[in-house]
């Protein structure tokens, strides 16, 4: 193909905030060295699939591949930059990022959806455009190609790019996401370290899961590895894990400290079955968050826009709940709509679910099996609104718990940043104002009186007096 054929690839604007280099680049400045750009919003599942896999071309290209982050933002709190640096940190994004809340670039290259990205030859050409997840394989033949057309042409050369990270300063927790508080322990899911920690409420240190390290392995405490652990729940002697980044199900016994691997191969799977029976066989898809009911376990599987189950006493494990297709859609379970669910819990026989992209709450009557809304609208809905049922508005809930003592739900609205409370019987949804300010919390706990936030964004656990509206850190640290 002749060049007058060929399309230009759109230069970076000039405008736009840089995450890990010094300074702003241009493709200009990177002819001689293949060029991805990855179109991602911080808050899509489908986005969070991708980075693996660019994290492999990356190591595997160091010198003749760059990879650029295009942020286009999808929410309001997502066009901050200090949300998006927050962001590149929590994923361990070591790839230059350039936010783009105007979608410039979105625009400039016809981008349709998260996540797509663009291929730009050595020459600066636009090569073609890819959509979606699971790209490694045809991303991995396109560069291998193209270096190699280049470097016969004598037109290959470069250098990796000089990466200038901010890291987060040191905090006893990591982008913690989630934290479960029983009589006498409080879980606190550390997911930016790959670990698990069993503290008292005071959040002294009994013991901690996990080698720090990411990974898949099971043995006993810091024997074993994790990878972005979440969701959280006891049930007898054990605490069960939903392990997000290796696609698994974990199971610690509280008693001897063991560790072990109950659902999920370290794989991500892609609709490849509803039912298994050997859970150990099952490709999972991301499962965010857990909750129990009646010898089943229930799973946020916020990869696949789906809630599972797992018996626990016969282990098979499958789809309960919801096509798999990404929207807001109420009725008979399977044909459901969820959208990324990241929350769960549950009142008797109710399974109620934070739907984190439609920002909405489902809930589930599980003994009728039926799906409804109790606030969401749809994908594009979302704000910061007090009132009844669909005329509130929140942005991205991630966490959810009962109280069945105010027969209400306290809900981590994460990208307001705010505690929201729904009363059940009214559906009336109100902001729980309260002194110290959050950032993108995650995940909550209730016990007695007293509501556990997993402030994700400021690496620490609040424990806020429902009665006083009095707010302490828990210091989290070792014994002694």
């Amino acid at each position: 193909m002749n060049d007058a054929a060929r399309i230009r690839a759109p230069e970076l604007p000039t405008n736009l905030d840089w995450f890990n280099v010094q300074r702003p680049l241009t493709l200009a400045g990177q002819r001689g060295k293949v060029v991805v750009l990855d179109f991602w919003t911080s808050c899509c599942i489908n986005c969070m699939h991708v980075l693996p896999d660019l994290r492999y071309l990356e190591n595997k290209y160091p010198d003749t591949l760059t990879v650029i982050g295009i942020h286009s933002p999808k929410f309001e709190n997502e066009r901050n930059p200090a949300q998006v640096q927050k962001a590149v940190n929590r994923y361990h994004i070591r790839h230059p990022v350039a936010n783009d809340p105007s979608f410039q670039l979105w625009r400039a290259y016809g981008i349709k959806a998260w996540p797509s990205i663009i291929f730009i030859d050595a020459e600066g050409y636009v090569v073609g455009v890819l959509r979606g997840e699971g790209r490694r394989k045809q991303l991995d033949e396109l560069i291998s190609q193209h270096t190699q057309a280049a470097a016969a042409k004598g037109a290959l050369a470069g250098a990796p790019v000089a990466l200038a990270l901010q890291p987060e300063a040191a905090a006893a927790l990591s982008f913690p996401g989630k934290v479960l508080a029983t009589r006498s322990s409080l879980y606190i899911a550390d997911s930016g370290r790959h670990r698990v920690l069993e503290t008292q409420h005071d959040g002294r240190i009994r013991r901690v899961f996990g080698s720090g390290a990411a990974g898949l392995l099971d043995g006993r405490e810091t024997e074993a590895m994790f990878n972005n652990p979440q969701g959280l729940v006891v049930v007898g002697d054990f605490l069960y894990i939903a392990d997000t980044d290796n696609h698994a199900i974990r199971r610690i016994h509280l008693k001897s400290g063991d560790v072990m691997t109950l659902a999920g191969t370290g794989n991500q799977g892609r609709y490849v079955a509803d039912r298994f029976r050997d859970p150990q066989e099952a490709e999972l898809n991301s499962p965010w968050d857990l909750s129990y009911y009646d010898g089943n376990l229930y799973i946020a599987m916020a990869g696949q826009h789906q809630i599972w189950r797992m018996n626990l006493n016969h282990q098979a494990i499958e789809r309960y709940a919801g096509s798999g297709r990404e929207d807001i859609v109420d009725g008979q379970l399977d044909s459901a709509g969820f959208a990324q669910p990241s929350g769960l819990t549950t009142l008797g026989d109710r399974l109620f679910v934070a739907d984190a992209e439609t920002s909405a709450v489902r809930e589930i009557e599980i003994n009728r099996g039926v799906v409804s809304t109790l606030v969401g609208k749809g994908l594009f809905d979302f704000g910061d609104r007090s009132g009844v049922g669909r005329e509130a508005r929140l942005q991205h809930p991630l966490g959810i718990a009962v109280d069945e003592e105010r027969n209400a739900l306290w809900l981590a609205d994460t990208y307001n940043s705010k505690i929201k409370r729904i009363d059940v019987r009214t559906s009336q949804v109100s902001t729980f104002k309260i002194g110290t300010q959050l950032n993108e919390p995650g995940g909550l706990s209730l016990y007695r009186n007293t509501l556990f936030i997993a402030d994700t964004n400021q690496h620490r656990i609040v424990a806020l007096n429902l009665h006083s509206r009095h707010t302490e850190i828990v210091n989290v640290r070792e014994q002694g």
